[in-house]
């Protein structure tokens, strides 16, 4: 491969993680010696073995009722500890505060006396529930797993894009990806000290575990899926299966006096702890929607009396909605008393009056978000945008202001990645994993590097076309580097009982 990597280059303004202009980056270096004996015919037989396995295994994600194979480009992105240890320290921090807003929000609402954010901002949020006010849960833990989707920008510093506690996807992936690219990859692999990520089903049982109600020394935990037709079904059976654990539907439950039971063989049997992968709106048809046949009747009166513990919090969905990410940093002070570590990408709020006139004068060169969408749904990059669409978000704005944020454009950074047998820039962001066990935040060393097959595309989701990359964190630390020490020793007490 090397006469590929000497006709790679990077264009345009976005950083790139591999050559600092004509200079290969640290990082780097040893995977492309390494990469040197590889011929191109023999890297694309490769690619080709990797979806066939992903397609024999069901490493699939739904695209209009079709599954297809996950696509997983073969090059790793690859991530200095040093440069981890302010991702994880960064993300840390984030969940701390969000589960501090959120056990203020349900509760006293003290964040709003003090003026820090907008009482309005939080009842107005479509992912606001009152039905989850006063529901405390056994160990304080809301946000028992987090998905913080992350990008890169020009100058190489990762910035926070947007916050996912609901019910966050995609860690299937990285342990998929990663047992896949050890494989096809063998050789390079064994030549770098990565940290692992297979420990992650076993943080994450002890995690649902400690969060058993008062009184359970030996709780029975379950997944709830909405079943086979979801298109994360592959995750929800994949982190049952590891954790050990029953993966079931809303008809294998009940509740009766408050008490949720599940049907088994042997009859009814207590449930203590249910790490459902239903959303909010489907999850209780007595709080929300009454034809919803995914959940189970009540699931949150039994919550709230105690009985049994509901992973992530229904509710959490109110720190996913962009306009609170605005108002992140200043949640990190009042909570904290820190300055944030990972800083939020510049957004204007187009419910403020001053923003939204800037907003509308420059609408052909900003990115229009809606506050409560997902999956890259309902964005539209100005640059990109035909007159007659700008028109159209104009009057989205000026008719909802408070439905919509803006953000420059962010040059995403790019990654060397092989597509139709060649290797050239795509962009990537990255959305690493914490885990919440009530005593530390642990986050997965590694996470979800997804990445833009098409050629200059911004949005990386699946649904777009999008692909992934197993993310290698190397285990030592950038020679004379200070920062993050600390944290590579704690990295390697954590790795110690664990493989990758």
């Amino acid at each position: 491969m090397s006469g590929m990597f000497e006709g790679y280059r990077a264009s345009g303004p976005a950083f790139d993680e591999m050559f600092d202009g004509d200079a290969l980056r640290p990082p780097y270096q040893r995977l492309r010696a390494s990469l040197k004996a590889v011929t191109t015919p023999e890297l694309i037989s490769r690619v080709e073995a990797l979806q066939a396995s992903y397609l024999d295994q069901g490493v699939t994600f739904d695209i209009g009722g079709e599954e297809r194979a996950f696509p997983l480009d073969i090059l790793p992105r690859v991530i200095e500890a040093d440069t981890w240890s302010v991702i994880e320290r960064g993300v840390q921090q984030r969940v701390r505060a969000l589960e501090a807003f959120l056990a203020d929000v349900y509760d006293a609402g003290q964040v709003f006396d003090d003026g820090v954010i907008p009482r309005r901002v939080i009842t107005t949020s479509s992912h606001y529930h009152r039905a989850a006010a006063g529901v405390r849960p056994a160990n304080g833990v809301r946000v028992h797993v987090s998905g913080i989707d992350l990008v890169r920008d020009d100058a190489g510093e990762f910035r926070v894009l947007e916050d996912n506690v609901r019910v966050p996807s995609g860690v299937s992936y990285v342990m998929t990806n990663r047992r896949a690219i050890s494989a096809a990859l063998p050789e390079t692999f064994a030549e770098h000290r990565i940290r692992p990520v297979a420990g992650y089903p076993q943080r994450l049982l002890a995690a649902l575990r400690a969060a058993a109600p008062a009184g359970v020394d030996d709780p029975t935990v379950v997944v709830l899926t909405p079943g086979v037709y979801n298109g994360a079904y592959f995750e929800h059976a994949l982190l049952a299966r590891t954790m050990g654990v029953e993966l079931v539907e809303g008809r294998d439950l009940e509740c009766r006096r408050g008490q949720v039971l599940m049907r088994t063989t042997k009859g009814l049997e207590p449930v203590h702890v249910i790490y459902r992968r239903v959303d909010d709106e489907f999850l209780d048809p007595v709080h929300f929607r009454p034809d919803s046949v995914l959940g189970c009747p009540g699931l949150i009166d039994a919550a709230r009396a105690g009985d049994v513990t509901i992973a992530n919090a229904v509710g959490n969905g109110v720190a996913d909605d962009k306009l609170v990410y605005t108002y992140l940093p200043d949640l990190i002070r009042y909570h904290l008393g820190e300055e944030p570590i990972l800083r939020n990408v510049d957004t204007w709020r187009c419910g403020d009056a001053d923003a939204r006139e800037e907003v509308l004068d420059r609408l052909d060169e900003l990115v229009l978000k809606p506050v409560d969408g997902s999956g890259g749904k309902g964005i539209v990059i100005g640059p990109r945008a035909t007159a007659a669409e700008l028109d159209e978000l104009r009057a989205k704005v000026l008719e909802d202001p408070r439905s919509w944020i803006a953000q420059p454009v962010v040059q995403l950074s790019t990654v060397p990645t092989f597509v139709d047998g060649e290797l050239g820039p795509r962009h990537v962001d990255l959305r690493p994993f914490a885990v919440n066990d009530g005593q530390r935040v642990w986050v997965l060393p590694g996470g979800l590097t997804r990445v833009a097959l098409a050629r200059g595309e911004l949005i990386v989701n699946s649904s777009r076309g999008g692909g992934s990359k197993d993310t290698w964190v190397l285990a030592e630390p950038t020679p004379g580097a200070v920062q993050g020490q600390s944290s590579s020793q704690d990295a390697a007490a954590d790795d110690a009982d664990e493989v990758a």
